[in-house]
């Protein structure tokens, strides 16, 4: 079998514009609170060690987990508040008639 090149439809991709900074801030907490609520979880699953267990490592492994949370999604290298961010645009344009 054979693929000529001229076969290929090759379309520039669309261009983006850059969400507004009160989109970006939502879509930053959504992350934050997803990534607290992931972090916890695999603190949960973590050994507790000899010092570890009760009500006072409970409510401080939900601290730990929110600063980690935050230094993640300031980071912005899970690409979760941008992915947000666009389908939060993309809602906005298709309510307003654009596509």
């Amino acid at each position: 079998m054979e693929i000529s090149p001229g076969s290929l439809s090759i379309r520039p991709l669309a261009k983006t514009r850059e969400p507004d900074p009160e989109t970006m801030e939502t879509a930053k907490k959504f992350e934050e609170m997803f990534l607290a609520q992931t972090v916890d979880e695999m603190l949960k699953s973590a050994g507790t060690g000899a010092f570890g267990g009760g009500h006072a490592e409970e409510q401080w492994r939900s601290f730990l987990a929110r600063a980690f949370a935050e230094q993640i999604a300031d980071q912005g290298s899970s690409g979760i508040a941008q992915s947000v961010a666009r389908a939060i645009d993309a809602y906005g344009d298709a309510g307003e008639g654009r596509t």
